[in-house]
């Protein structure tokens, strides 16, 4: 398929020289020279001071380096407990990015169960050392454990701006630490790291087209339609029960999907636009290959995004109409010789049908009009080549087999 003008990115050739070693004297002036040390500071909060620290605007509680995680109320009513339990909270981490102003690089999901404790938007739940608590809001506990926890603070360490001398130089160093501090902790998934790390125009676009209402249909992820008729629904039953969980709520549903919290329905979208370009890159690691797309593709022009997003939304829709939810199910031989549906969606079968049908989308009329012809003979079509779809066969070569079998089998459809 041709590429738009202003999409070609230009792949680096893998790094043949090793690094150059440096000696005992050259290793001790670098670090006398701190070409890479980081300028921090300490603070403390008191807790109730939090809620109108973080309405100051002076914090940005969702710089590209957040997850896509949110803590359930469980979870953020036991920091409450470890707060009145006096047990030591990990400190935040802050960057300045100008004079006291200041992006959360770790520590979102604390500062924002405080602040909705003090808030008063959620009840205690889950509490087994205080279990007597449970049900109460800030607002509603006893006097002297509000002032017990009021008398709590929690620890932050700031990277200050002078640790950079250039704005360059403060990407690279916010990128840094944001790897070293999330290293020890929760491991992140590939593209929660890319989101972080190389968040830009390319990237918001991704997360935006993975809402696309085809596209979560067929890999089962609530809708934005379904997340609004969950909430009509949710308000109407408020009336009668106010004591609803939290964790029920509509956008909790959304956290609760596996694809979504991990952020591999933005991957999937990113996977679709970097197959593109897949035979300008030597063979080496998925990741990698899409971690420099991104990179680049940042710097697409907004003409090329705004034909991405039409592709990508053109070709999903596309594909959910003429094969339905289950596009991605892909027929596999078992052991004992059955042929059977493997019964959740495939990246086997998702890269290659999106491309096939992208390259056919001046045609959608007369793909519609032969749908279930479509569907009958790509059964055969998984049968007749079952080792080409195999799930363990995922090196380029493989890629493009199952592309070029998708596009020809559509086009001898189409004649």
């Amino acid at each position: 398929m041709d590429l738009f003008e202003g999409e070609k990115i230009s792949f680096p050739k893998k790094e043949t020289l090793a690094a150059r070693i440096l000696t005992a004297e050259e290793i001790s002036d670098k670090y006398v020279r701190g070409d890479v040390r980081i300028v921090t500071e300490q603070a403390r909060y008191p807790l109730n001071t939090i809620m109108n620290m973080l309405n100051s605007g002076d914090y940005n509680l969702n710089p590209e380096f957040q997850r896509r995680k949110r803590w359930s109320t469980t979870k953020q009513s036991r920091l409450v407990e470890s707060f009145i339990m006096n047990v030591p909270i990990p400190p935040i981490f802050l960057y300045e990015v100008a004079y006291s102003q200041y992006e959360v690089m770790d520590g979102l999901q604390r500062l924002t169960a405080i602040n909705e404790f003090y808030s008063n938007k959620f009840a205690l739940t889950g509490l087994d050392q205080w279990s007597e608590l449970n049900g109460m809001y800030y607002n509603t506990l006893p006097e002297q454990v509000r002032r017990g926890i009021d008398r709590r603070y929690l620890s932050s360490i700031i990277l200050l701006q002078e640790t950079a001398r250039d704005e360059v130089e403060a990407i690279r160093l916010k990128q840094l630490v944001f790897e070293r501090i999330n290293s020890g902790g929760e491991k992140l998934e590939p593209q929660e790291s890319r989101n972080a790390l190389y968040n830009g125009p390319l990237n918001q676009l991704c997360i935006k087209l993975a809402r696309t209402e085809s596209f979560c249909k067929m890999w089962a992820i609530p809708t934005d339609a379904d997340l609004e008729k969950l909430s009509s629904s949710t308000q109407a039953s408020l009336e009668f029960d106010e004591d609803l969980e939290y964790d029920s709520e509509p956008e909790d549903i959304l956290q609760n999907n596996a694809m979504y919290k991990k952020m591999q329905d933005v991957e999937l979208v990113l996977r679709f636009f970097a197959y593109r370009q897949l035979s300008d890159v030597e063979q080496g690691r998925l990741r990698d290959f899409l971690d420099l797309y991104l990179k680049q593709g940042n710097l697409f022009s907004k003409a090329v995004l705004e034909k991405f997003s039409e592709l990508f939304t053109k070709t999903s829709d596309l594909i959910y109409k003429v094969l339905g939810d289950r596009a991605f199910y892909l027929l596999r031989k078992k052991k004992n010789g059955a042929w059977q549906w493997f019964e959740r969606p495939t990246k086997v079968l998702y890269d290659p049908l999106m491309y096939a049908f992208s390259c056919y989308l001046p045609q959608t009329e007369k793909l519609l009009s032969k749908s279930e012809e479509i569907k009958n003979k790509l059964e055969e079509l998984y049968r007749s080549q079952a080792d080409a779809f195999e799930g363990r066969s995922t090196n380029q070569r493989d890629i493009f087999t199952r592309r070029n079998l998708l596009k020809n089998f559509l086009g001898s459809v189409l004649e």
